[in-house]
């Protein structure tokens, strides 16, 4: 477990997320119960780079 940020996985960019997603979708959208999970997997990992790439206002 990592103990410091420094040791912390990095987050990929949005666009690579993205263009993961796009890729997986590139069928018509139709995917299978494994794509299906991996799926859900990237959107979690697309909602955080969204969330980490938001500053607060001052």
């Amino acid at each position: 477990m990592p103990t410091s940020p420094a040791e912390l996985p990095r987050a990929r960019s949005l666009s690579v997320v993205n263009e993961e997603i796009r890729a997986l979708l590139a069928s018509g959208g139709l995917v299978s119960v494994e794509g299906r999970c991996r799926y859900e997997e990237l959107l979690v990992e697309w909602a955080a780079a969204v969330r980490g790439g938001v500053t607060e206002a001052a």
